[in-house]
């Protein structure tokens, strides 16, 4: 390996830096056999802790540790450089061993170490610990002296799920900078939570903190959350007259994806094609609104012109677009992308992308290939198993469907709501009743599981394709006030076929009682009138 050649410290230290944010772990490595045979590294703290920290940026907390380990005496700074990097690769409990070991030797922890341990307790959801350094900073007073603690401290909460501990920590910081305000919109707009992420929007706005990328970021994010189109818009032309739009590529996306949450296509084809560049995010985030709106053909289009411009697809391109493949019927663009999942060796270590495929296949009605990449898996989970049992159920292969079930319970893979829904639909298209009753009892009782309506019109549908009028009629009452029509609907045509009038009648009533214009009922009842030799009054 030939030998670096370095002019003097400084140039040292930023080569290492510019290492770091290259990410070019190559380098680093090389630049630490150099250290290390000119014994640099036990000799100057401050290129040990850049290297500390470099290594933990390109992701290799080992190494970093293996360095730390060289030193003699770690400052707090080399400490800080230590557990910062695991909290960076996402190893919150290492990260939270070294805080005590450090505690443990004597190293007084300074407003660095706390920031980064409370990082690494958001990332385990570890409340305790995060508490007891909460009352251990307010104790030294460093809270009130040090935003970026207090910020630290709030984002922690959020992401340990205590929601309203966030919010307390936030109402009481003495000073809240425009990072405060972002930390508390994101917090609440990761928790699904939009409404109340707008009203902290429009609070920070009151007390003259002005909105930085982060925050236009993340107040887009809630607006495609909640559908609040309104303020998605007013944020458009805000970012626009600050000449942002054309600088930062996130922003864009992120523009893109709320209008297309919104249901706004048009304009968010409009914002991408005024992009002064395109990523894959971008590309995946116009793609996914097509086909989350049913736009598969467009989607595919879209699909088409992101290879013609040269951008690489990543998973989550290749997920939604298996997705419109599998919705249109598209095999040969399905087989195509599966080809180049497997040359990029991506079906071994994507669970999602390979659960995709699975359900790609199975919606096309090529169950042999489904199957085929279902074994290839190395992990079957039950939403892998649930798209393959889908695609039997769709053809009406009860025989295999129950087969794959009854595998799937053996190989302790438990059911979930898409598993029911489709099993149970499996029943009511197979005349299964008894069948249905009894899976529907276990989703209940043995799995705890709320039925939902979907669930309840497949029993629904089963009952009175089943001619077994009661029962249906017990669930509906159950679900009456959902207002769902076509739930009525299903057993009012099935009461035509069993010259059910009673129930038929009851049906009738409630049908009107929800639409007294639902022309579609009394089309029914006068067919039901007709086939029974009666006239409707």
């Amino acid at each position: 390996m030939p030998r670096i050649n370095f002019h003097d410290r400084v140039t040292l230290l930023n080569l290492i830096k510019l290492c770091g944010k290259e990410k070019k772990l190559w380098k680093v490595r090389r630049i630490h056999v150099d250290l290390l045979k000119r014994n640099l590294i036990r000799k100057d703290v401050y290129i040990a802790t850049s290297l500390i920290t470099t290594y933990a940026k390109c992701g290799a907390p080992e190494e970093a540790r293996e360095v730390f380990e060289q030193l003699g005496e770690p400052s707090v700074v080399s400490w800080n450089a230590l557990i910062s990097g695991y909290a960076h690769s996402q190893l919150g409990d290492e990260a939270l061993k070294c805080f005590k070991y450090m505690q443990n030797v004597g190293v007084i922890p300074d407003v660095v170490t706390y920031i980064c341990v409370l990082k690494a307790c958001g990332i385990i959801g570890s409340y305790e610990i995060a508490h007891e350094i909460e009352v251990e900073v307010r104790k030294k007073e460093l809270v009130h002296k040090h935003v970026k603690l207090g910020n630290a401290l709030v984002d922690m909460y959020f992401k340990c799920g205590a929601l309203e501990k966030a919010r307390e920590v936030f109402d009481h910081l003495t000073v809240r900078d425009v990072v405060s305000w972002n930390v508390l919109i994101t917090g609440y707009a990761q928790h699904g939570l939009g409404d109340e992420a707008l009203k902290c929007f429009r609070q920070m706005k009151d007390a003259k903190i002005f909105p930085d990328v982060v925050t236009y970021v993340c107040i887009l994010k809630a607006c495609g959350t909640v559908g609040s189109l309104e303020v998605g818009q007013d944020i458009d032309v805000e970012v626009r007259k600050r000449g942002l739009l054309q600088k930062d590529v996130m922003l864009g996306t992120s523009l893109v994806d709320m209008y297309c949450k919104c249901g706004a296509l048009e304009k968010a084809q409009e914002v991408f094609a005024h992009l002064p560049m395109w990523n894959v995010v971008t590309w995946s985030v116009l793609i996914n609104g097509y086909v989350q709106h049913g736009l598969d053909h467009e989607a595919l289009k879209c699909f088409r012109k992101m290879e013609e411009v040269g951008t690489s697809p990543d998973e989550i391109t290749y997920i939604c677009i298996l997705k419109a493949c599998g919705s249109v019927g598209s095999l040969e663009i399905g087989e195509e992308i599966d080809a180049k999942v497997r040359k990029q060796g991506l079906l071994q270590k994507d669970i999602v992308l390979g659960t995709a495929l699975v359900d790609m296949y199975s919606k096309c009605g090529a169950l042999k290939k489904a199957g085929e990449v279902f074994e290839y898996l190395p992990v079957q989970n039950v939403v892998s198993w649930s798209a393959l049992i889908s695609g039997y159920a769709q053809l009406g292969q009860t025989n295999v469907v129950w087969n794959l079930y009854r595998r799937m319970r053996r190989e302790g893979v438990v059911p979930n709501f898409v598993t029911f829904t489709v099993m149970l639909n499996a029943c009511s298209h197979a005349g299964l009743v008894k069948d249905g009753e009894k899976l529907f009892n276990e989703m209940c009782v043995v799995y705890d599981l709320t039925p939902s309506l979907e669930h309840y019109t497949c029993m629904i549908d089963l009952f009175g394709r089943a001619g077994h009028f009661d029962k249906a009629k017990a669930l509906l009452e159950k679900v009456s006030h959902s207002g769902h029509l076509p739930l009525f609907l299903n057993i009012l045509g099935a009461c035509k076929k069993w010259r059910n009038m009673k129930l038929a009648r009851w049906l009738f009533e409630k049908l009107i009682e929800l639409d007294e214009n639902c022309a579609a009922a009394y089309v029914y009842m006068e067919n039901i009138y007709a086939a029974a030799g009666m006239q409707m009054e």
